[in-house]
């Protein structure tokens, strides 16, 4: 038996690996960009939570393809110079990114989140359906339509007074009519996924900052481009002017559209504004020029030395300028991309015996020098014995 315990040790000496191999170091892999998961500066205090929200996941890839995981410029190197710290540039029909800047970087949207809400109230809520005013909305903090209590509003009269000035009143009412708010940011959360705005939590219907409040540059123009493909949306975003009815002893008036980009720049066919001392200046507006459509976000941005309205003006001019065989650097996807597909598991006794019994590449001389070894051992015992 002293020839079995030759071949084992020569077998140990030859394969050190074979009898303990250590697994091979896997490269780590950061995804999304750092300080970009959550929106910068820490929490308000209407953001304060107990337990805070986590933040959201980063997908496994960026939505939009590879060139939108960018944390700067994407596309063209003469785009005009913004002060947003996170913009696109997208062809509205097609959806192709033309050109930008930090696209998934999470930040705080403002009103600019009104568009989400008004896309799922158009998807949720009969148009000509009756909201009673309250107290309550005309009480709420920020920007107002002017709905007052006993005050009678159609689910369309109350999508104007929220796209045109802006209203916090009627983003509750709105609300109202979908169940409160806990059934309507349910809603607004589950349309944002379907649509493949991973980076957009609502936290309020009316954009005020709320524990976890999170969108993108990227989410606000996919959103505005599934937006703008409800016509009632479309009419009401590119309305200059509405009659509106007043409540009690208040007469009705005229509530104007807010937007300086639909006053000032030719072609404007919609967009949304928004502003909180936490989230800055965020912006999302659409144009059109000869036939062609653009839409563009902003987000972060300041008003000096140049006011959001006119940077998002530049950038649309810019775009249009461009050729029209500029290529894409990404795209506003139609819907959530799938999850991403668990790794291969072996179930079957007689694959894993299969696996088990494969040959190492990189042990295959190794394992031969072994052999030879151990067979001239072998022989020179049984020259021996004779």
């Amino acid at each position: 038996m002293r020839w079995v315990t030759v071949v084992a040790l020569v077998l140990a000496l030859a394969c050190p690996a074979a009898a303990a191999a250590d697994p091979l170091p896997v490269a780590s892999v950061t995804l999304g960009c750092e300080g970009q998961q959550v929106p910068p500066g820490g929490p308000v205090d209407e953001e304060e939570a107990d337990p805070p929200p986590a933040p959201l996941p980063w997908p496994a890839q960026p939505v939009g393809g590879p060139r939108m995981g960018a944390c700067g410029l994407i596309g063209p190197s003469d785009a005009p110079e913004l002060n947003a710290e996170s913009w696109v540039l997208a062809d509205l029909d097609t959806g192709a990114v033309l050109a930008a800047r930090a696209p998934h970087a999470r930040h705080r949207p403002a009103s600019t989140l009104k568009v989400l809400t008004a896309l799922t109230a158009v998807r949720e809520l009969n148009p000509d359906q009756v909201v009673q005013g309250t107290a309550e909305d005309q009480a709420i903090e920020g920007s107002k339509a002017g709905i007052g209590p006993g005050g009678q509003y159609t689910v369309r009269q109350l999508l104007a007074g929220l796209l045109l000035n802006s209203g916090n009143d009627t983003a509750q009412a709105l609300s109202r009519a979908m169940g409160g708010d806990g059934p309507t940011l349910a809603a607004m959360t589950e349309l944002a996924h379907d649509l493949g705005a991973l980076d957009t939590r609502p936290a309020t219907p009316s954009g005020l900052d709320g524990p976890g409040m999170s969108s993108s540059a990227y989410d606000l123009a996919l959103i505005f481009r599934a937006a703008m493909r409800e016509p009632l949306f479309a009419e009401t975003t590119a309305l200059r002017s509405v009659p509106f009815p007043g409540y009690a002893d208040h007469p009705g008036f005229v509530l104007y559209n807010s937007s300086k980009l639909l006053a000032n720049y030719e072609g404007t066919i919609g967009g949304k504004t928004g502003f909180t001392e936490a989230a800055r200046h965020t912006l999302v507006g659409a144009a059109d020029r000869n036939g062609r459509r653009l839409v563009m976000a902003m987000m972060r941005g300041e008003q000096s030395p140049t006011p959001m309205w006119k940077q998002g003006a530049q950038l649309l001019s810019w775009g249009f300028d461009l050729p029209a065989t500029t290529p894409a650097v990404g795209q506003l996807v139609e819907e959530a991309p799938p999850p991403p597909a668990p790794p291969p598991t072996v179930s079957d006794s007689a694959a894993a015996t299969t696996l088990a019994l494969e040959p190492v590449p990189p042990l295959l001389p190794i394992g031969l020098g072994a052999i030879a070894i151990t067979g001239m051992v072998i022989g020179g015992l049984a020259l021996r014995r004779r």
